[in-house]
């Protein structure tokens, strides 16, 4: 299967979305079609072997519909272009209907008469044709094209209603007739496309973050080849490419730092201001700020490939699903504005056999037509979702999809894998004591260091590591030994030395009596007890541990006061996990789980009524990722667990989850108030206008009005706090 997503231009409301979405579906081959109203993109799923992208996109077309630029710099600047014209039509057609409103209204008689009527109507008619006809020619255009297949959108209910008042008008003028609506389907032109701009515009205001992410990548990189340095556009940049990064400069694509250090902004991945320090053989990514030191890296993600392209085509593929809720609205729309004609049909009819009187029976018919226009049903979801999604993203939480945004406001279950999720998931030095008088901490970790310098196992290297940060000389070791499963041996400055657990103690005939105390207190602590002796003799122990990062506990806290019930799942044993749990506050302890059985236990919660959501950064932790309502995974995982999740932590913080599940309740919640306005207004308002309790200017307006507003509701997600 293949996919293809487009963008559609000439869509106005949630039936030309609905519309689209069934023509593609019809093409024999294509699997699925999606079509965002919001984002105007439409996402296809197709067999190649059956049917081509061409005829797809040509399938649009012939739907009375365009398919525009591809995205990128063109498509932006299209976008600009399309905001630049709106604007244009709305300036002329208010300039122009102020004159015929003015005149409408004063009932001036001008010094002029023609065919027996003022130079006023003559002025009226001629600039109102002008305005409906020719400024609004597009609402005419895309009638016609719908009626061409049997269908109608927004644009029929407007033609209708702009051409009716006009056309109607016109005939008056010649029979002589005392009601004239000239400036009706004036005013009423003038106040949708006035609308149409101000929603082109806040579409725009709410789509940008893809835009903004594109933007964050550099353009040029400085390039070491044959010992010269040669600036090069950012395309040309391969996989192995030795590049150097000045300060002040971004950081031209994903690699690793081959010399030199720095401090690097990296905020515009995770959301955090604190720079972080990088030496060699630390990670850097495309996009982010060097800040202090110069140093050369080598490129190892270039293109398509980076931490930031991913981004932005997660983002991009978030915006243009659509959440479950929305196809609730997209099923009202679809029939809705076949209803809305029988609907002005009805009152039509209906007022003219009460009063006779076909003046009487036009304005509530048009009235009907203009405020029933499902425009702000169509764009309640998908507005929200992009500004969600967008303050994610700026946020380092990435969300793939609406209906993430959809099952993360249902949450009362958190299940956090301990290792990598709330621990750092390596090993460090959690404290040092010094057994023997005359020993001091650093004389033990020198002496055991000195020996782990020589060893692989990751605690050894957690020790040496805490030596280094200390700037604690090492000393020459001679005679080392491996011993498997229990420690190592060696000699250090003619003194025998032996660093490991109990076992290797007793095996060298290292009395631990004295020690054994505070090794008991380490394992209760989870943390391992390494001992260090020389000359048969214990000096000191250093515990070691995966240590829990540092935000872990106040997300704990915050979980527990949402009314959000935290679990720790973990294959360690249960001392350990309890230990571990205990810190942090956690209460239900989930432990010697194998790998396997995860997802068992997340399936064994939702049995029993719960709403689970898994964090998790391992390869073993996808199958739970999926089968949990929400599968948080973390961005320093492995890229399993990620591909697996429905939100992507990208620094992997604790306090990023909930983070997460605060901005999808606050983007769920405001999906459900635009579409409660929305449905409201057209539920209150149509009967109003059938009634004659509703004028037909007004009419237009307030549908302008709604579906401004419903964007603008949407955008206030920007400026919520979510920690």
């Amino acid at each position: 299967m293949a996919t293809a997503t487009f963008e559609i231009g000439g869509m106005h409301c949630a039936a030309c979305a609905v519309r689209n979405e069934r023509t593609l579906r019809k093409i024999p081959g294509v699997r699925d079609a999606n079509v965002n109203l919001g984002t105007r993109r439409a996402r296809v799923e197709f067999d190649e072997a059956a049917v081509s992208e061409p005829a797809l996109r040509d399938a649009i077309v012939e739907n009375g519909y365009e398919v525009l630029a591809d995205e990128g710099a063109g498509h932006r600047q299209q976008a600009r272009e399309e905001v630049r014209a709106a604007r244009s039509l709305a300036f002329w057609a208010i300039a122009l209907a102020t004159p015929v409103v003015l005149l409408a209204m004063s009932d001036v008689a001008l010094p002029l008469t023609y065919l027996g009527r003022n130079a006023s109507v003559w002025i009226e008619a001629l600039l109102s044709s002008a305005i409906i006809l020719g400024l609004g020619e597009g609402f005419h255009r895309g009638m016609l094209l719908q009626a061409r297949h049997l269908a109608a959108n927004m644009d029929t209910l407007i033609s209708l209603g702009t051409l009716a008042a006009l056309l109607y008008s016109l005939w008056g003028m010649f029979v002589g007739s005392p009601h004239l609506y000239f400036e009706t389907g004036a005013v009423i032109t003038a106040l949708i496309l006035l609308g149409r701009y101000f929603e082109a515009r806040s579409r725009g205001q709410a789509g940008e973050a893809i835009g903004k992410l594109m933007e964050l990548g550099a353009k040029t990189a400085r390039v070491i080849r044959d010992g010269e340095e040669h600036d090069i556009a950012i395309d040309q940049v391969k996989v192995g490419d030795l590049l150097r990064v000045r300060p002040g400069e971004k950081v031209p694509v994903d690699g690793a730092v081959a010399n030199g250090s720095s401090s690097v902004d990296e905020s515009m991945l995770t959301g955090e201001s604190m720079p972080v320090a990088k030496s060699p053989g630390d990670e850097v990514f495309g996009g982010t700020i060097n800040i202090a030191g110069a140093f050369q890296m080598t490129a190892t993600k270039v293109g398509q490939d980076t931490v930031l392209a991913q981004i932005v085509q997660m983002v991009a593929e978030a915006q243009g699903n659509k959440a479950p809720i929305q196809r609730l609205a997209d099923r009202v729309s679809g029939v809705f504005v076949p209803i809305v004609l029988a609907v002005a049909l009805t009152t039509a009819i209906g007022w003219y056999l009460v009063t006779q009187d076909v003046s009487q029976s036009f304005v509530p018919a048009v009235a009907v037509l203009l405020i029933a226009c499902p425009c702000s049903l169509g764009l309640a979801t998908p507005t929200a979702i992009m500004v969600g999604t967008g303050v994610g993203a700026r946020r380092g939480i990435l969300i793939k999809n609406g209906e993430a945004l959809e099952r993360g406001r249902k949450i009362d279950v958190v299940v956090f894998d301990k290792t990598g999720t709330l621990t750092e998931g390596r090993p460090a030095v959690a404290g040092i004591f010094a057994i023997k008088a005359g020993v001091g901490n650093d004389d033990v970790l020198r002496v055991a260091a000195s020996l782990e310098q020589m060893s692989e196992h990751p605690l050894g290297q957690a020790i040496v590591r805490e030596a280094k940060d200390r700037r604690i000389p090492l000393a020459t070791v001679h005679e080392f030994a491996n011993v498997a499963g229990k420690g190592i041996r060696g000699s250090l400055e003619d003194s025998a030395i032996a660093v490991g657990n109990l076992r290797l103690m007793k095996e060298a005939g290292v009395p631990v009596e004295g020690p054994l105390g505070q090794i008991e207190d380490c394992e209760a602590r989870a943390q391992t007890a390494i001992v260090v002796a020389r000359n048969g003799e214990v000096i000191g122990i250093i515990a070691v541990a995966d240590t829990l990062k540092g935000d872990a506990e106040a997300a704990i806290r915050q979980l527990r006061a949402d009314g959000i019930t935290p679990i720790m799942i973990t294959g360690d044993n249960r001392r350990t996990a309890e230990a571990v749990a205990g810190q942090i506050g956690i209460d239900e302890v989930f432990a010697e789980v194998l790998p396997q059985e995860k997802a068992e236990r997340v399936k064994a919660l939702q049995a029993n009524g719960r709403r689970v959501a898994f964090v998790g950064d391992g390869i073993n932790d996808a199958p739970a990722l999926v089968q949990a309502d929400l599968g948080i995974a973390m961005g320093t995982g492995t890229d399993i667990a990620i591909e697996a999740g429905n939100i992507v932590l990208v620094k992997g913080s604790p306090l990023k989850v909930i983070e997460a599940l605060k901005l999808s309740r606050l983007t769920f919640k405001t999906i459900k108030q635009n579409l409660f306005w929305a449905f409201v207004y057209n539920i209150a308002a149509i009967p109003l206008a059938a009634f004659g309790l509703l004028n037909p200017m007004i009419a237009a307006g307030a549908m302008a009005i709604s579906s401004v507003s419903v964007v603008g509701n949407s955008l206030r997600i920007r400026r919520q706090k979510l920690t």
